[in-house]
């Protein structure tokens, strides 16, 4: 897919961040990964970004990256465009870059480089070494030591042609005002803070037409319903749901840090679609915690 078009195709919906299945034993299990992107796929989302930070990419090795890559491209590609991560130095960064596009994704989303400080010339040069070593369209990812100015999102942008978004994982209101007044709709801009429907009405003011949507993975329907309902600007729906289940979900998540994706899993499951364990570092739910998100789940959708 041409960057023009990819990036067209992402700010037309809502986009979809898959967990990643593990087995008991932790490793990954591919054949329920596929039945879940099958699903993912036919419930209405934009793209779907595999082996992200909802997809624990972070614990994934590179060779099974490439593996999460390619099973999703073989499962959905065609019905919905696959986005793969390219993560840590930059050298690995441009090989998984290389790999995603050898395995037909249909874009890449560039992760900081982590366990390294840098400076705002030296991200610059992060991006550009990936963004030149493809052909693909990129959305590089601002949040962590990889916090990007408006004037390096601006040289960054003019640089690369292929570099087409601006995910956004700090939610700072003055950045995102100075970039989207500098560079303007040159990249789209996407939502990335976790759940990122609770500040999802907000940022659209700031021309962050669209986001990463974790609950979509287990309630899809209301992930969707709450997507238009942003667009719309409806308020009193967007507020309704975010205090019917939204914020409540939010506090069963802020109990224990790495729960913004061990919840996901756990959601998963309580639908009955078994989301299995997440790897080490994170923990899994309580048995209390997952029952409790169970009963909540089954509220939202009477």
């Amino acid at each position: 897919m041409q960057p023009d078009a990819l990036a067209t195709q992402l700010t037309s919906g809502l986009l979809s961040f898959p967990v990643t299945h593990f087995d008991t034993d932790l490793a990954f299990d591919e054949p329920r990964y596929r039945e879940h992107l099958a699903w993912q796929a036919t419930c209405g989302a934009a793209g779907l970004f595999a082996a992200g930070g909802t997809g624990e990419g972070f614990s994934l090795t590179p060779a099974e990256i490439d593996q999460v890559v390619r099973a999703a491209v073989g499962e959905v590609a065609g019905a919905i465009p696959v986005v793969a991560p390219a993560t840590g130095a930059t050298a690995v960064s441009v090989e998984q870059a290389q790999a995603a596009e050898a395995a037909g994704a249909s874009g890449i989303l560039l992760f900081p480089p982590y366990l390294t400080e840098a400076s705002q010339r030296g991200l610059v040069e992060h991006i550009t070494a990936v963004c030149r070593a493809t052909r693909l369209g990129v959305v590089v990812y601002s949040r962590a030591n990889a916090i990007l100015s408006d004037v390096t999102v601006a040289e960054a942008a003019e640089r690369n042609p292929n570099l087409i978004g601006l995910k956004d994982g700090v939610g700072d209101i003055e950045r995102m005002t100075r970039t989207y007044a500098r560079v303007g709709d040159r990249l789209i801009y996407i939502g990335g803070l976790p759940t990122a429907e609770t500040f999802a009405l907000p940022l659209l003011q700031l021309g962050v037409s669209t986001y990463s949507s974790a609950l979509y993975n287990f309630v899809p329907g209301f992930a969707m319903d709450f997507y238009a309902a942003v667009r719309a600007q409806d308020r009193a729906t967007v507020y309704r749901k975010l205090s019917e289940f939204v914020l409540p979900y939010l506090d069963i998540r802020d109990r224990s840090k790495g729960y913004a994706v061990s919840i996901i899993k756990a959601g998963l499951t309580a639908v009955g679609r078994d989301g299995g364990p997440v790897r080490p570092p994170l923990t899994d739910l309580t048995a209390g915690e997952l029952a409790e998100l169970a009963t909540l789940i089954e509220k939202a959708a009477r």
